[in-house]
């Protein structure tokens, strides 16, 4: 059994909230250069390179990438056999709070009624799940909500098949246009319930950008959904071109014979995104 003090989980998520708003991971940053290098519109290509120009400005300089530093969604996978030495959920929330605070990133997190701001952008959504071993993985993602307010989810009829879960996910796509800043990265959840499949389609997003899901089937699911989305030539910002969507990463749950959920969770061309192992 292994036992992680708290004080280390508050560190972790604090450093991890600073660098997420900073630092972009390598495989979007690949994404990006990827994308910059087949893009057929000169629009777009110029604007791809202010992208990549930008990301390499807020890293060096240590300024946020975006002015949303959006809202924090924690995924902590926990090892059956780790002890928390005190409260788990306490010091997530500790440790976003520090992460705002400290590295003068912007708080956005309100009261849904009174609009009131929280002040700390907490809480942050705190997901936790049972695995096996002796670690704890942290994985931060945080959602500014012009890609997060185009999110949706549907109660397809199983009669749908999976052309309709094409269908449905190419059309949400397709009527967020510039909102959610594309290029993006399309998460979708099949399956399950109504709620897990709305976590289900979150949680893809942290696979590496274009990793394809390893089911061969679905595999082939995101390889048409990417190419219907991207043939619409809405492109990057609405500027037209072949590169709306980076990557789709679908991922599945069994659900009940008479069920057909479908959740689609977009992220902007930044896909901010960090972990931790402890």
């Amino acid at each position: 059994m292994r036992t992680i003090e708290t004080d280390l989980v508050v560190e972790a998520v604090q450093d991890l909230a600073i660098s997420a708003a900073h630092d972009l991971e390598p495989d979007i940053l690949d994404a990006l250069l990827a994308a910059r290098d087949r893009e057929n519109s000169p629009l777009s290509r110029n604007v791809l390179e202010l992208l990549i120009a930008n990301a390499d400005i807020a890293s060096r300089e240590r300024i946020p990438v975006c002015q949303d530093t959006g809202i924090c969604a924690v995924f902590v996978s926990l090892g059956r056999e780790v002890l928390v030495a005190g409260d788990l959920e306490e010091a997530v929330q500790e440790g976003v709070r520090r992460g705002y605070e400290e590295g003068f990133l912007r708080k956005s997190v309100c009261d849904p009624v009174t609009r009131r701001n929280t002040g700390t952008n907490t809480p942050a959504v705190v997901h936790l799940e049972l695995v096996a071993g002796d670690r704890m993985v942290i994985r931060l993602l945080p959602k500014g909500c012009g890609s997060e307010n185009m999110s949706s989810l549907a109660m397809l009829p199983p009669s749908a098949g999976l052309a309709g879960v094409v269908d449905y996910v190419v059309e949400r796509v397709h009527g967020a246009g510039s909102n959610p800043c594309p290029p993006m990265v399309v998460g979708v959840g099949v399956g399950g319930t109504f709620e897990k499949a709305a976590i289900i389609a979150k949680k893809a997003l942290l696979r590496p950008v274009g990793e394809a899901n390893p089911r061969p089937e679905v595999a082939a699911l995101e390889a048409e959904i990417l190419a219907r989305i991207n043939a619409n030539g809405q492109g990057v910002h609405g500027f037209g071109g072949n590169n709306t969507a980076l990557a789709v990463h679908v991922d599945t749950f069994p659900t009940h014979i008479a069920s057909l959920p479908v959740a689609v969770n977009i992220q902007c061309h930044a896909h901010r995104h960090k972990e931790v192992t402890l």
